[in-house]
């Protein structure tokens, strides 16, 4: 093997027991050096794992002077170790440091020492060196994939709308604003709403899993100013049937992550959460549960963050509420016909926190103007939109669910930016 090469032949989880007597490659940082005199071990990590190295004769000294975190490659010999924690180790032959790490560094990514979160944020890169901050992004990219394959498989198709919009959708409120090649006001999308409506013309079944922009002036550990939403639309299906896709989708998601990514999950330090069946309780439930309770709303009123701390602790874990009073929800909702105080519409929580919101929608043109009217939004802003509807838009459901809120419920996290590579609010543009 040439050392310079900086193709590894191995990763550190692949090396094992079956590769005794063999030379292999590795690449990774430095994580931990003890030097007992004529011989050190060094334990090298990268990202799927750790492995032990013994480093003797004319490596020794590289290998000493080496700062902590800086990226090496070996080339040595697999063997049994004597050590606890490492079945087998490496016998270095060669010992080269790519790069060093320059100390101090701004935070230590082995998470012996604890740094604030908006301390590893500024070092975000060299935070994702600690295996449970590692764990979470894998979990993320594990449940993305998961989601995708579960709505393919109902034969949903995957869209991309712009997110770069020239009205202010869903009433304009809470929206980024820009000048577009000075020539006039465009806007960053809060959600792919309207497009994905106007989709039903023709594409029947779409889901989109993409970045959302909202102009919130709040901080809290569960709002951002960029966020993930997976979206669904879904044309011939009633707002119990996507309440029924929802449903699978979080359930396929904790089931998977148990069966298949338990170690991830045991490394980001999160607890075990059962999904059977999702208990679903309408508005009105609601106002008689919290009734008993000692909080006491009328009808029409929203649900207050204390009110829903309260529904969370009588129904810990996920829940569903629905059938929210008409005037509640936007103009697109759909009315119950039975009683048209009521809309065909839904929120999942996960005890007080709001994870995805979604209902049947106006397809009826003349209501769907009537509505705007109403609520005091003038049709003409929406006349691109309006069109789709008057060449035939079937009946048609679906909703919208918080990636990242979704993945603090199933990592344990209790703050969003956790599981968020370079979170956007209110104080944090960078990096």
């Amino acid at each position: 093997m040439v050392l310079n090469d900086i193709k590894r032949t191995h990763y550190a989880r692949q090396v094992d027991s079956t590769l005794i007597g063999q030379q292999v490659r590795v690449g990774g940082w430095i994580e931990d050096i003890r030097d007992i005199g004529k011989l050190a071990f060094v334990t090298i990590r990268d990202a799927t794992g750790i492995c032990q190295v013994i480093v003797t004769g004319g490596n020794l000294q590289t290998a000493l002077q080496a700062p902590r975190q800086s990226v090496v490659t070996v080339i040595g010999t697999v063997q049994e170790s004597k050590a606890r924690d490492f079945p087998v180790e490496l016998k270095a032959s060669e010992f080269a440091v790519v790069t060093e790490a320059l100390h101090p560094l701004p935070i230590d990514p082995t998470g012996r020492v604890e740094s604030a979160i908006d301390k590893r944020l500024d070092a975000r890169a060299l935070d994702l060196r600690n295996p449970r901050v590692a764990a979470i992004f894998r979990l993320r990219s594990a449940g993305l994939k998961i989601i995708r394959d579960a709505l393919s498989s109902q034969g949903f198709i995957e869209v991309n709308t712009p997110k770069i919009i020239g009205s202010a959708s869903e009433g304009g409120a809470n929206l980024f604003g820009f000048e577009y090649f000075g020539k006039r006001k465009a806007y960053l999308a809060q959600s792919p709403q309207l497009y994905k409506e106007q989709l039903m013309v023709g594409l029947d079944k779409v889901f989109e899993i993409g970045p959302y922009f909202r102009a919130e002036n709040s901080h809290t550990v569960r709002h951002l100013s960029e966020f993930t939403s997976v979206d669904i639309e879904a044309a011939f299906l009633d707002y119990e049937e996507i309440m029924d896709i929802l449903e699978k989708v979080v359930r396929k998601i904790v089931i998977e992550f148990h069966e298949k990514f338990k170690p991830d999950l045991q490394a980001a330090g999160a607890k075990e959460i059962s999904v059977t069946k999702i208990d679903r309780l309408t508005y009105e439930q609601c106002l008689e549960e919290l009734a008993k309770e000692g909080e006491k709303l009328e009808f029409g009123d929203d649900l207050s963050d204390s009110a829903l701390r309260r529904l969370g602790s009588l129904h810990p874990g996920f829940y569903f509420v629905m059938d929210w009073p008409l005037k509640l929800k936007p103009f697109y909702i759909h009315g119950k016909e039975e009683d048209l105080r009521l809309s065909k519409s839904f929120d999942l929580q996960y005890n007080y926190l709001e994870l995805a919101s979604g209902g049947r929608r106006l397809h009826d043109p003349v209501k769907l103007r009537s509505r705007l009217a109403e609520q005091g939004l003038n049709p003409a802003t929406f006349q691109d939109h309006l069109k789709a509807f008057d060449w035939g838009m079937p009946p048609h459901s679906g909703w919208g669910l918080g990636y990242d809120r979704l993945l603090m419920v199933l990592t344990g996290e209790q703050n969003v930016r956790e599981v968020v590579l370079y979170p956007r609010d209110t104080d944090r543009l960078t990096p």
